[in-house]
């Protein structure tokens, strides 16, 4: 028959597949972390324009441009002023301006996005860490439980031997008591 401490002894070893694939994924993001940590503390401009690299001209940019160039071709013809230099700085301000807007409208959300990954590492580390702390009680326990055992054996070892030269000493003093009868 296998003795509880073996039973206990097995708990770890139980637990331990269940909890890793989260201890894993939450070392995984906590180093993640550190790294978009320490670009932003260290260089949040160079993150930025990092993120900006991969900026395109959004799908409606040609067309938002086409209507407003239009619409400022057709006003300045109406006014008279069509080809003139007033015109073409006025297009050309539009034209800024309109890029502007695709350009910080592209990193408003791909700065939030990023916010959100960020926000997702963080859940995953937090379950890492929730995953680790969960097995290390759950180890602690099995440890604790294991030296209450260990406790309650020698005990009863020591009160066994006790017992055993209590039994001893009386015999031994019956056995004088006999022989001084005699």
């Amino acid at each position: 028959m296998a003795s509880p401490q073996s039973y206990l002894q097995q708990i770890p070893g139980q637990l331990t597949p269940y909890y890793q694939p989260y201890m894993d994924a939450g070392t995984g993001a906590m180093t993640s972390l550190q790294g978009q940590y320490n670009d932003l503390i260290n260089d949040p401009g160079g993150k930025y324009n990092q993120i900006g690299q991969s900026f395109h001209q959004s799908p409606g940019f040609d067309f938002a441009m086409q209507q407003a160039l239009q619409g400022s071709g057709h006003a300045a013809a109406a006014g008279g002023m069509a080809g003139s230099p007033e015109h073409e700085q006025q297009n050309q301000q539009l034209a800024t301006n309109l890029a502007n807007q695709d350009y910080y409208n592209y990193m408003s959300g791909a700065t939030g996005m990023y916010n959100q990954g960020l926000h997702g590492q963080q859940d995953m580390m937090h379950q890492g860490y929730q995953a680790t702390q969960s097995l290390t009680d759950q180890i602690a326990q099995e440890l604790s439980q294991q030296a209450r055992l260990q406790y309650a054996q020698d005990a009863s070892k020591k009160a066994a031997q006790s017992s055993i030269w209590g039994d001893l000493a009386q015999g031994a003093a019956t056995g004088a008591g006999y022989a001084l009868m005699l």
